[in-house]
């Protein structure tokens, strides 16, 4: 190899490093590994900025909106809660989701539509006292797979798309990827109601506090001056009896007494300590006297206080919050909002609530003004989960408009009447125009990070393909897959893909792959479309860890999983789809 190309690998394996450790977000390493690419000459300024002029990545940016007009005007949250309305068991709820998640995920975002079914699907377990944990990771496959039955399903198959036709490659019909996508589908539907289901975690912790809700939480509260629980014992006042409540400790003046003693006076400024589920943590709010701690402590009036509302937040694994404490990321001057508990991974944590430092897929309880879930719910920091008093401030009355516009996307895509590209952005002005989501709502729910990763990891993959980089990877595959045919190398093209999904972004390992592919077919002397077709399908499909889809880390605090539960339940799928991808893409895709 020549110097380009060894400077190219060094930048890529810099980059994997980098990602692996999560030492800087991944739209920032591709923007910097482009940067040192065009600085040495490996590529040209032009095609450092290729990817911000691709189809594909363009067509991802108008559907952000268009699926955030959907998720405004309530038109999934209203189905979904419709449809478990009477199911009796965890296995009839998986069935009625599958019926719902596929079609939708199909056509929309798959990030919004968990959003939206998760409070559903965690109040549907609440009142059935069925455990999250046997729904929740269901829930995040379901999307996934429903993104793999058409083109718009998800963000990589539009990248793949792009890049098909930036190479002169016709570009992929709406359902041409259906031909193995629904045959995926089908099969993960019934390995979840089969083989998956058994595998999957029973969280007894989180049966047991789904009396009335989903966590359990440590929450400071702050025992005002003034107040009337002043001279009172903890029992007398009601502090010791509440349901699914319990007081850890006291502090006081910088002494801690643990455990609580029932008959301890209560002082001024008193720091009560207690443990529980969020509906007692909502009764606690309601008691005279007592405000969280950093309420206490910020001089609102009473009048402002009443005001406030409760939400629950994920933090995301692109946040700025990532690595601060709640005290460092000052919730209060950023979105208005304080911090009132904090739960992680399934247990609680153990610590002063000021101090935590905050890791992606923690859930926080948030005390908000009344205007915070429509301001912030398409915030990249974090995923709102749910207003704990159900508040959803839906557009309603505009949801027929967005189901009409929905309609006319898939319409105009099917028949090819105009580009894919122009019909997500007419769409996407025409949900502006219409109500159904306001112009600063359409902006903000652009995810810029994702976009910037596409359109940067578009210039690495010029530099495999021109530095020769590409066509080495791409030798030694078919030199070590020779007497098996192509179909061991596609084999091969599909399992690299399926575990580098696993680790990094999957729009950036379609973008690394794709030269590759082009390469291998080359060499083989095929067609190089099963190739492109394996590795949209297989960069889509991430079920082993919780950070290889956000959809997996969106759903991984509030279903108290851990981390091998992913690799548990989604090693044997991942396996499963790879057998029949190898089964019938050459059967649909011809060699």
């Amino acid at each position: 190899m020549g110097l380009d190309a060894w400077i190219t690998v060094a930048v890529v394996l810099a980059m994997f490093v980098a990602l692996l450790r999560n030492l800087a977000p991944p739209d920032l390493l591709f923007v910097m590994g482009a940067a040192i690419l065009a600085l040495t000459g490996v590529i040209t300024t032009k095609e450092a900025v290729a990817g911000f002029s691709n189809t594909g990545m363009l067509t991802v940016g108008f559907l952000f909106v268009v699926a955030a007009g959907l998720r405004e005007t309530g038109v999934l949250n209203h189905v979904g809660m419709r449809l478990l309305g009477s199911s009796s068991d965890d296995r009839s709820v998986l069935k009625r989701l599958a019926a719902v998640v596929i079609p939708s995920s199909a056509f929309l975002n798959n990030t919004p539509i968990v959003a939206m079914l998760m409070p559903v699907v965690v109040d549907w377990c609440r009142q059935r006292r069925v455990s999250p944990s046997k729904l929740l990771i269901p829930l995040s496959y379901l999307a996934i797979l429903g993104g793999t039955c058409t083109l718009i399903g998800t963000s990589t198959n539009l990248v793949v798309h792009g890049l098909m036709l930036q190479h002169g490659l016709p570009g992929m019909g709406l359902f041409e990827l259906g031909a193995v996508g629904l045959p995926y589908a089908v099969v993960g539907v019934i390995y979840m109601l089969t083989i998956g289901r058994r595998l999957l975690p029973e969280r007894t912790e989180l049966l047991e506090q789904l009396g009335n809700s989903r966590r359990e939480y440590v929450v400071e509260m702050l025992v005002q001056p003034g107040s009337k629980l002043l001279g009172k014992t903890v029992e007398s006042a009601g502090l010791r009896n509440l349901h699914g409540l319990y007081l850890i400790e006291i502090e006081r003046t910088g002494d801690l007494l643990s455990p609580a003693s029932p008959d301890e006076v209560l002082q001024a400024s008193d720091r009560l300590v207690f443990a529980g589920i969020i509906s007692s943590v909502v009764e606690l709010q309601k008691i005279p006297g007592l405000v969280p701690m950093a309420d206490g402590l910020s001089g609102d009036t009473a009048r402002e206080q009443s005001h406030r509302r409760l939400a629950e937040v994920v933090v995301s694994d692109s946040s700025r919050l990532v690595g601060r404490t709640i005290r460092e990321a000052d919730f209060r001057a950023a979105y208005g909002a304080v911090v009132v508990a904090a739960h992680r991974g399934g247990s609680r944590i153990e610590s002063k609530l000021g101090d935590i430092r905050l890791q992606a897929g923690d859930t926080l309880l948030l005390q908000t003004p009344p205007h915070f879930a429509r301001a912030y719910r398409n915030d990249p920091a974090f995923y709102l989960v749910s207003d704990v008093d159900d508040y959803r401030p839906f557009r309603s009355h505009r949801a027929w408009i967005a189901g009409i516009l929905l309609c006319l996307l898939i319409v105009l895509m099917a028949t090819g009447i105009v580009d894919t590209l122009i019909a997500a952005a007419l769409v996407a002005v025409a949900m502006v125009l219409t109500g159904c989501i306001s112009a600063s709502e359409a902006r903000s729910s652009i995810e810029w990070q994702v976009l910037v990763t596409i359109a940067s990891a578009f210039a690495v993959g010029i530099a495999l393909e021109n530095s020769g980089v590409a066509g080495q990877v791409a030798s030694g595959l078919v030199e070590a897959t020779r007497g098996f045919g192509p179909i061991a190398a596609l084999l091969c093209i599909y399992l690299l893909a399926s575990i580098l999904t696993e680790l990094i972004t999957n729009n950036a390992i379609a973008i690394l792959l794709f030269p590759i592919c082009l390469e291998t077919a080359a060499l083989l002397e095929v067609d190089s479309r099963p190739f492109l077709m394996a590795l949209a399908l297989a960069a889509s499909a991430s079920f082993m860890t919780p950070i290889g889809y956000q959809t997996n880390l969106m759903v991984y605090g509030p279903g108290g999983y851990r981390f091998g539960d992913y690799l548990r339940v989604g090693a044997p799928l991942n396996l499963l789809l790879a057998g029949v991808a190898a089964l019938l893409i050459p059967w649909a895709w011809h060699f």
